[in-house]
Protein backbone atom coordinates (compact mmCIF):
# COMPACT_ATOMS: atom_id res chain seq x y z
CA UNK A 1 0.00 0.00 0.00
CA UNK A 2 2.78 2.30 0.59
CA UNK A 3 4.65 1.76 -2.52
CA UNK A 4 0.82 2.15 -4.46
CA UNK A 5 0.53 5.98 -2.34
CA UNK A 6 4.45 6.77 -3.52
CA UNK A 7 3.16 6.11 -7.44
CA UNK A 8 -0.18 7.95 -6.83
CA UNK A 9 1.53 10.97 -5.76
CA UNK A 10 4.08 10.76 -8.46
CA UNK A 11 1.05 10.54 -11.16
CA UNK A 12 -1.20 13.14 -9.71
CA UNK A 13 1.56 15.46 -9.24
CA UNK A 14 2.76 14.66 -13.51
CA UNK A 15 -1.16 15.32 -13.86
CA UNK A 16 -0.79 18.42 -12.11
CA UNK A 17 1.86 20.38 -13.54
CA UNK A 18 0.70 19.32 -16.64
CA UNK A 19 -1.72 21.03 -16.98
CA UNK A 20 -0.59 24.11 -15.19
CA UNK A 21 2.98 24.54 -17.51
CA UNK A 22 1.52 25.19 -20.75
CA UNK A 23 -1.47 28.02 -18.89
CA UNK A 24 1.99 29.09 -17.76
CA UNK A 25 3.28 29.69 -20.74
CA UNK A 26 0.20 31.13 -22.42
CA UNK A 27 0.11 33.80 -20.00
CA UNK A 28 3.66 34.78 -20.13
CA UNK A 29 3.76 35.22 -23.81
CA UNK A 30 0.86 37.72 -23.55
CA UNK A 31 1.86 39.42 -20.94
CA UNK A 32 5.76 39.50 -22.28
CA UNK A 33 7.29 38.20 -18.81
CA UNK A 34 10.31 36.93 -20.47
CA UNK A 35 14.28 36.22 -19.45
CA UNK A 36 16.18 38.44 -21.50
CA UNK A 37 19.04 37.00 -22.52
CA UNK A 38 22.50 38.83 -21.94
CA UNK A 39 26.61 38.71 -21.92
CA UNK A 40 26.32 36.25 -19.26
CA UNK A 41 23.47 33.61 -20.34
CA UNK A 42 23.73 30.63 -22.83
CA UNK A 43 20.37 31.42 -24.44
CA UNK A 44 19.77 33.76 -27.49
CA UNK A 45 16.44 34.64 -27.17
CA UNK A 46 13.50 35.74 -25.03
CA UNK A 47 12.17 32.59 -22.90
CA UNK A 48 9.21 32.51 -20.33
CA UNK A 49 11.07 31.97 -17.08
CA UNK A 50 8.24 31.20 -14.98
CA UNK A 51 8.17 27.49 -15.10
CA UNK A 52 8.81 26.95 -11.23
CA UNK A 53 5.44 29.03 -10.08
CA UNK A 54 4.26 25.03 -11.04
CA UNK A 55 6.16 23.47 -8.69
CA UNK A 56 4.90 24.31 -4.94
CA UNK A 57 1.56 24.05 -5.65
CA UNK A 58 1.58 21.13 -7.73
CA UNK A 59 3.68 19.20 -5.53
CA UNK A 60 0.94 20.20 -2.44
CA UNK A 61 -1.45 19.48 -3.90
CA UNK A 62 -1.07 16.27 -4.80
CA UNK A 63 0.93 15.31 -1.72
CA UNK A 64 -2.09 16.47 0.84
CA UNK A 65 -4.47 14.69 -1.82
CA UNK A 66 -2.79 11.36 -1.59
CA UNK A 67 -2.39 11.75 2.10
CA UNK A 68 -5.68 12.83 2.94
CA UNK A 69 -6.72 9.28 1.00
CA UNK A 70 -3.86 7.44 2.98
CA UNK A 71 -5.72 8.44 6.28
CA UNK A 72 -9.30 8.04 4.87
CA UNK A 73 -8.59 4.28 4.25
CA UNK A 74 -7.35 3.75 6.87
CA UNK A 75 -3.14 3.72 6.75
CA UNK A 76 -1.96 3.18 10.32
CA UNK A 77 0.31 5.97 11.34
CA UNK A 78 2.27 5.44 14.55
CA UNK A 79 1.86 8.53 17.19
CA UNK A 80 5.16 9.43 17.76
CA UNK A 81 5.74 8.99 13.85
CA UNK A 82 3.03 11.28 13.09
CA UNK A 83 3.70 14.22 16.34
CA UNK A 84 7.36 14.51 14.12
CA UNK A 85 5.31 14.73 10.85
CA UNK A 86 3.03 17.29 11.44
CA UNK A 87 4.93 19.58 12.77
CA UNK A 88 8.09 19.40 10.57
CA UNK A 89 5.27 20.00 7.56
CA UNK A 90 3.53 22.73 9.24
CA UNK A 91 6.72 24.82 9.45
CA UNK A 92 7.98 23.07 5.90
CA UNK A 93 5.60 24.74 4.34
CA UNK A 94 5.98 27.80 5.93
CA UNK A 95 9.24 28.09 4.73
CA UNK A 96 8.15 27.11 1.45
CA UNK A 97 5.68 29.77 0.81
CA UNK A 98 8.30 32.58 1.66
CA UNK A 99 10.44 31.34 -0.57
CA UNK A 100 8.56 31.20 -3.20
CA UNK A 101 6.59 34.49 -2.64
CA UNK A 102 10.17 35.92 -3.14
CA UNK A 103 11.02 33.83 -5.94
CA UNK A 104 7.77 34.93 -7.84
CA UNK A 105 8.64 38.81 -6.89
CA UNK A 106 12.46 38.33 -8.07
CA UNK A 107 10.99 36.54 -11.34
CA UNK A 108 9.17 39.52 -12.31
CA UNK A 109 10.65 42.37 -10.42
CA UNK A 110 13.54 41.41 -9.17
CA UNK A 111 14.90 41.48 -5.30
CA UNK A 112 18.47 42.26 -4.28
CA UNK A 113 20.68 39.21 -3.39
CA UNK A 114 20.86 40.31 0.41
CA UNK A 115 17.05 40.00 0.61
CA UNK A 116 16.86 36.50 -0.69
CA UNK A 117 19.75 35.93 1.66
CA UNK A 118 18.29 37.06 4.93
CA UNK A 119 14.86 35.20 3.57
CA UNK A 120 16.68 32.18 3.08
CA UNK A 121 18.08 32.19 6.72
CA UNK A 122 14.82 32.62 8.28
CA UNK A 123 13.39 29.76 6.45
CA UNK A 124 16.57 27.92 7.09
CA UNK A 125 15.50 28.80 10.93
CA UNK A 126 12.74 27.00 10.73
CA UNK A 127 14.19 23.58 10.43
CA UNK A 128 15.38 23.50 14.02
CA UNK A 129 12.53 25.27 15.28
CA UNK A 130 10.55 22.01 14.56
CA UNK A 131 12.92 20.05 15.78
CA UNK A 132 14.91 19.11 12.56
CA UNK A 133 18.48 19.84 12.59
CA UNK A 134 21.66 18.02 11.51
CA UNK A 135 22.73 15.91 14.73
CA UNK A 136 25.11 13.52 13.49
CA UNK A 137 27.56 13.36 10.98
CA UNK A 138 28.15 9.56 11.35
CA UNK A 139 31.73 9.49 11.11
CA UNK A 140 32.54 11.85 8.83
CA UNK A 141 36.00 13.25 10.17
CA UNK A 142 35.81 11.08 12.98
CA UNK A 143 32.47 13.52 14.15
CA UNK A 144 29.99 11.54 15.47
CA UNK A 145 26.94 13.17 17.41
CA UNK A 146 26.97 16.91 17.48
CA UNK A 147 25.77 19.36 20.45
CA UNK A 148 22.50 21.50 19.15
CA UNK A 149 24.95 24.43 19.40
CA UNK A 150 26.48 23.13 16.65
CA UNK A 151 24.19 21.35 14.94
CA UNK A 152 21.30 24.29 14.80
CA UNK A 153 23.60 26.84 13.18
CA UNK A 154 25.12 23.98 10.78
CA UNK A 155 21.48 23.54 9.64
CA UNK A 156 20.87 26.44 8.68
CA UNK A 157 23.84 26.95 6.83
CA UNK A 158 23.68 24.09 4.53
CA UNK A 159 19.89 24.99 3.68
CA UNK A 160 20.95 28.14 2.43
CA UNK A 161 24.31 26.69 1.08
CA UNK A 162 22.28 23.72 -1.17
CA UNK A 163 19.47 26.50 -1.72
CA UNK A 164 21.96 28.53 -3.54
CA UNK A 165 23.60 25.90 -4.98
CA UNK A 166 20.60 24.52 -6.96
CA UNK A 167 19.97 28.39 -7.75
CA UNK A 168 23.63 28.86 -9.47
CA UNK A 169 23.66 25.35 -11.11
CA UNK A 170 20.33 26.17 -13.04
CA UNK A 171 22.38 27.70 -16.24
CA UNK A 172 21.61 25.62 -19.04
CA UNK A 173 18.76 23.83 -20.13
CA UNK A 174 17.63 20.38 -18.37
CA UNK A 175 20.66 20.65 -15.85
CA UNK A 176 19.04 22.17 -12.53
CA UNK A 177 15.79 20.35 -13.02
CA UNK A 178 17.88 16.89 -14.14
CA UNK A 179 20.27 16.89 -11.09
CA UNK A 180 17.45 17.28 -8.56
CA UNK A 181 15.27 14.86 -10.51
CA UNK A 182 17.85 12.39 -9.52
CA UNK A 183 18.35 13.49 -6.15
CA UNK A 184 14.85 13.54 -5.15
CA UNK A 185 14.70 10.14 -7.07
CA UNK A 186 17.64 8.43 -4.67
CA UNK A 187 15.72 9.88 -1.62
CA UNK A 188 12.69 8.16 -2.34
CA UNK A 189 14.11 5.39 -2.34
CA UNK A 190 15.85 5.87 0.80
CA UNK A 191 13.16 6.94 2.56
CA UNK A 192 11.23 4.00 1.35
CA UNK A 193 14.12 1.25 2.33
CA UNK A 194 14.16 3.64 6.03
CA UNK A 195 10.36 2.42 5.87
CA UNK A 196 9.12 6.71 6.00
CA UNK A 197 6.83 6.64 2.98
CA UNK A 198 5.26 10.17 4.28
CA UNK A 199 8.71 11.58 2.63
CA UNK A 200 8.78 9.50 -0.19
CA UNK A 201 5.70 10.46 -1.28
CA UNK A 202 6.89 14.46 -0.59
CA UNK A 203 10.10 13.44 -2.93
CA UNK A 204 7.99 12.14 -5.67
CA UNK A 205 5.54 14.73 -5.65
CA UNK A 206 8.03 17.31 -6.56
CA UNK A 207 9.87 14.74 -8.64
CA UNK A 208 6.68 14.51 -10.50
CA UNK A 209 6.54 18.64 -10.99
CA UNK A 210 9.88 17.89 -12.69
CA UNK A 211 8.59 15.74 -15.49
CA UNK A 212 6.55 17.82 -17.43
CA UNK A 213 8.87 20.89 -16.71
CA UNK A 214 11.72 18.82 -17.92
CA UNK A 215 10.17 18.66 -21.62
CA UNK A 216 9.34 21.79 -22.02
CA UNK A 217 12.54 22.83 -20.99
CA UNK A 218 14.78 20.54 -22.69
CA UNK A 219 13.02 19.63 -25.88
CA UNK A 220 10.16 22.65 -26.36
CA UNK A 221 10.40 24.78 -29.08
CA UNK A 222 11.37 28.88 -28.39
CA UNK A 223 10.02 28.99 -32.27
CA UNK A 224 6.66 27.80 -31.36
CA UNK A 225 6.43 29.46 -27.82
CA UNK A 226 6.65 26.11 -25.82
CA UNK A 227 10.01 26.64 -24.14
CA UNK A 228 10.05 27.73 -20.39
CA UNK A 229 12.86 28.33 -17.30
CA UNK A 230 12.13 27.73 -13.71
CA UNK A 231 13.25 31.04 -12.64
CA UNK A 232 14.14 31.54 -9.11
CA UNK A 233 10.80 30.31 -8.12
CA UNK A 234 11.31 27.34 -9.19
CA UNK A 235 14.86 26.79 -7.93
CA UNK A 236 14.44 28.04 -4.28
CA UNK A 237 11.47 25.85 -3.93
CA UNK A 238 13.80 22.87 -5.30
CA UNK A 239 16.72 23.49 -3.60
CA UNK A 240 14.26 23.74 -0.13
CA UNK A 241 12.33 20.53 -0.71
CA UNK A 242 15.43 18.86 -1.07
CA UNK A 243 16.91 20.26 1.70
CA UNK A 244 14.21 19.43 4.23
CA UNK A 245 14.03 15.79 2.80
CA UNK A 246 18.13 15.55 2.95
CA UNK A 247 18.23 16.86 6.98
CA UNK A 248 15.18 14.49 7.86
CA UNK A 249 17.28 11.43 6.14
CA UNK A 250 20.46 12.12 8.30
CA UNK A 251 18.64 13.23 11.51
CA UNK A 252 20.02 10.55 13.54
CA UNK A 253 16.09 10.24 15.76
CA UNK A 254 15.55 6.39 17.13
CA UNK A 255 11.84 6.89 18.09
CA UNK A 256 11.19 8.14 13.99
CA UNK A 257 13.66 5.48 12.09
CA UNK A 258 16.65 2.94 12.64
CA UNK A 259 20.03 4.02 12.86
CA UNK A 260 21.74 4.01 9.39
CA UNK A 261 25.32 4.18 8.68
CA UNK A 262 27.10 6.78 7.43
CA UNK A 263 23.55 8.47 6.63
CA UNK A 264 24.96 11.94 5.99
CA UNK A 265 27.64 11.30 3.56
CA UNK A 266 25.06 9.22 1.54
CA UNK A 267 22.12 11.59 1.30
CA UNK A 268 24.79 14.31 0.44
CA UNK A 269 26.33 12.60 -2.47
CA UNK A 270 23.38 12.71 -4.47
CA UNK A 271 24.12 16.82 -4.14
CA UNK A 272 28.24 17.10 -5.36
CA UNK A 273 27.42 18.33 -8.74
CA UNK A 274 25.94 21.37 -7.58
CA UNK A 275 27.88 21.43 -3.62
CA UNK A 276 31.30 20.79 -5.36
CA UNK A 277 30.39 23.82 -8.65
CA UNK A 278 29.34 26.41 -5.68
CA UNK A 279 32.53 26.30 -3.44
CA UNK A 280 34.66 26.15 -6.25
CA UNK A 281 33.23 29.71 -8.25
CA UNK A 282 33.08 31.39 -4.62
CA UNK A 283 37.05 30.69 -3.90
CA UNK A 284 37.43 31.75 -7.29
CA UNK A 285 35.54 34.96 -6.75
CA UNK A 286 37.37 35.46 -3.73
CA UNK A 287 41.10 34.62 -5.14
CA UNK A 288 40.44 37.57 -8.07
CA UNK A 289 38.83 40.27 -5.09
CA UNK A 290 35.53 39.43 -7.31
CA UNK A 291 31.80 40.08 -5.47
CA UNK A 292 31.13 36.93 -4.20
CA UNK A 293 27.07 36.95 -5.15
CA UNK A 294 27.56 38.69 -8.74
CA UNK A 295 26.94 36.39 -11.44
CA UNK A 296 29.48 35.04 -13.80
CA UNK A 297 30.76 32.56 -16.84
CA UNK A 298 32.94 30.20 -14.59
CA UNK A 299 30.32 27.67 -13.49
CA UNK A 300 30.84 24.16 -14.37
CA UNK A 301 28.65 24.05 -17.46
CA UNK A 302 30.32 27.26 -18.70
CA UNK A 303 33.72 25.30 -18.63
CA UNK A 304 31.89 22.60 -20.69
CA UNK A 305 30.58 24.97 -23.08
CA UNK A 306 33.98 26.90 -23.72
CA UNK A 307 35.73 23.33 -24.65
CA UNK A 308 32.88 23.30 -27.36
CA UNK A 309 30.28 21.22 -25.77
CA UNK A 310 26.36 22.23 -26.98
CA UNK A 311 24.02 22.84 -23.85
CA UNK A 312 22.35 19.47 -24.29
CA UNK A 313 25.78 17.67 -24.22
CA UNK A 314 27.14 19.96 -21.45
CA UNK A 315 23.51 18.57 -19.47
CA UNK A 316 24.26 14.95 -20.15
CA UNK A 317 27.79 15.22 -19.42
CA UNK A 318 26.97 16.62 -15.73
CA UNK A 319 24.07 13.96 -15.15
CA UNK A 320 25.81 11.12 -15.50
CA UNK A 321 28.98 12.68 -13.98
CA UNK A 322 26.15 12.93 -11.04
CA UNK A 323 24.94 9.68 -11.53
CA UNK A 324 28.63 8.63 -11.13
CA UNK A 325 28.90 10.60 -7.82
CA UNK A 326 26.09 9.25 -6.41
CA UNK A 327 25.73 5.68 -6.90
CA UNK A 328 29.49 4.97 -6.63
CA UNK A 329 29.77 6.92 -3.08
CA UNK A 330 26.51 5.03 -2.07
CA UNK A 331 27.90 1.84 -2.65
CA UNK A 332 31.27 2.08 -1.58
CA UNK A 333 30.43 2.98 1.43
CA UNK A 334 27.57 0.34 1.55
CA UNK A 335 30.64 -1.79 1.35
CA UNK A 336 32.66 -0.57 4.45
CA UNK A 337 34.96 2.14 2.98
CA UNK A 338 35.28 5.37 4.86
CA UNK A 339 33.02 7.98 4.27
CA UNK A 340 35.99 10.66 5.02
CA UNK A 341 38.89 9.04 2.74
CA UNK A 342 35.30 9.18 -0.13
CA UNK A 343 35.25 12.59 0.26
CA UNK A 344 38.80 13.27 0.12
CA UNK A 345 38.68 10.67 -3.30
CA UNK A 346 35.74 12.84 -5.00
CA UNK A 347 37.49 16.09 -4.10
CA UNK A 348 40.53 15.01 -5.42
CA UNK A 349 38.75 13.87 -8.50
CA UNK A 350 37.16 17.17 -9.16
CA UNK A 351 40.04 19.32 -9.28
CA UNK A 352 41.67 16.26 -11.48
CA UNK A 353 38.65 17.09 -14.06
CA UNK A 354 38.73 20.92 -13.74
CA UNK A 355 42.30 20.83 -14.06
CA UNK A 356 41.98 18.67 -17.31
CA UNK A 357 38.73 20.88 -18.47
CA UNK A 358 41.20 23.96 -18.06
CA UNK A 359 43.73 22.66 -20.19
CA UNK A 360 41.16 22.01 -22.94
CA UNK A 361 39.54 24.96 -22.33
CA UNK A 362 43.48 26.79 -23.04
CA UNK A 363 43.90 23.94 -26.13
CA UNK A 364 41.19 25.17 -27.91
CA UNK A 365 41.41 28.96 -27.27
CA UNK A 366 45.19 28.45 -28.76
CA UNK A 367 43.93 26.85 -32.16
CA UNK A 368 41.43 29.41 -32.11
CA UNK A 369 44.07 31.98 -32.53
CA UNK A 370 46.68 30.20 -34.80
Amino acid sequence: MNLLFVILTFLIAVGIARMIIPRILLISVRKRLYDIPDARKVHTRAIPRLGGVSFYPAALVAYCLVYAVRLLVGSSIAPVYASYLLVEMLLYVCGMMMLYLTGIADDLVGVRYRQKFVIQILCGCLFPLSNLWINDLYGLFGIHELPAYIGMPLTVFVVVFITNAINLIDGIDGLASGLSSMALAVMALLFMVKGMCSYSMLAVAMLGVLVPFFYYNVFGSADRARKIFMGDTGSLTLGYTICFLAIKYCQNNPEVAPYTRHAFFIIFSTLIIPAFDVVRVVLVRFRHHQPLFEPDRNHIHHKLLAIGYTPKQAMIILLALALLFSASNILLVRWGINSTLLLIADVILWVGLHLWWNFLIQKRRRLATQ
